[in-house]
């Protein structure tokens, strides 16, 4: 199975980072084909930069979706994601989508760390959108974006150990979400400082990955045909033909 991981942020070591932890997960199960935004903000930390990112990532897959049997959205807002979905022959997963939907199982209430103040209140709207606001516990946005914390990951092990503490002592949340792209494998490096269940965002929506692509399920590919004007020729012909 190929699975086509798309970063919208326009970092690729970020990207590297990802498709290295995506393939240790996978294994022998799926090949992960990585591809990065290439137009767009460096690191997604704000509403213009997510904006830009959905188009970014629809123009991800106009170029480079063929052959392939799932796509993954690897990055934690899943900036384009019903519009993928939209338009894809394949399955899409969000990252966060089926981040949140994995901590929400058997009604549990979960909580959210990331990086970055501006997510607070865009992922608060993005779970509203899932139906599971009644299950959200928290949002708590450390102040360092994904990219700083990628940078020195070592250094910021025990903000993100306490922010997520704080979700379950102050919040009341059974399982945190480690939110990001660039927080790959930071999870299972602070679990035994929390005392609840901590999920990794880029794991769960690997998996989800995965599973879809396993089904060989169709996309949902409901858009109608539209003309445009200044788009790239592969994203004019996906959306077009």
């Amino acid at each position: 199975m190929r699975i086509l991981l798309i970063n919208p942020n326009t970092t690729a070591a970020i990207t590297g980072r990802m498709a290295a932890y995506v393939g240790e997960v996978a294994g022998s199960d799926a090949t992960f084909v990585p591809v990065t935004g290439s137009f767009g903000a460096r690191y997604i930390s704000s509403r213009a930069a997510a904006a830009i990112a959905a188009h970014a990532a629809l123009d991800a897959l106009a170029k480079h979706g063929e052959s392939v049997d799932a796509v993954y959205l690897a990055c934690f807002g899943d900036p384009g994601l019903a519009a993928l979905k939209e338009v894809s022959p394949v399955p899409v997963i969000g990252m966060a989508e089926a981040s949140c939907i994995e901590a929400a199982r058997e009604g549990r209430r979960f909580g959210i760390v990331t990086g970055g103040a501006l997510w607070k209140p865009m992922l608060e709207e993005f779970v509203a959108t899932l139906g599971l606001s009644s299950q959200l516990a928290t949002v708590r946005a450390v102040a360092p974006t994904g990219d700083l914390i990628a940078s020195d990951p070592d250094a910021a092990l025990a903000l993100l150990a306490e922010a997520c503490s704080a979700c379950a002592a102050d919040d009341g949340a059974e399982v945190v979400i480690l939110g990001g792209a660039a927080l790959a494998g930071l999870a299972r490096r602070i679990q035994p400082d929390v005392a609840v269940p901590l999920l990794c965002s880029v794991e769960v929506g690997a998996k989800a990955a995965i599973s879809a692509a396993a089904e060989k399920s169709r996309g949902d590919r409901s858009a109608p045909r539209i003309s445009s004007v200044g788009l790239s020729p592969a994203l004019t012909k996906l959306i077009g033909e």
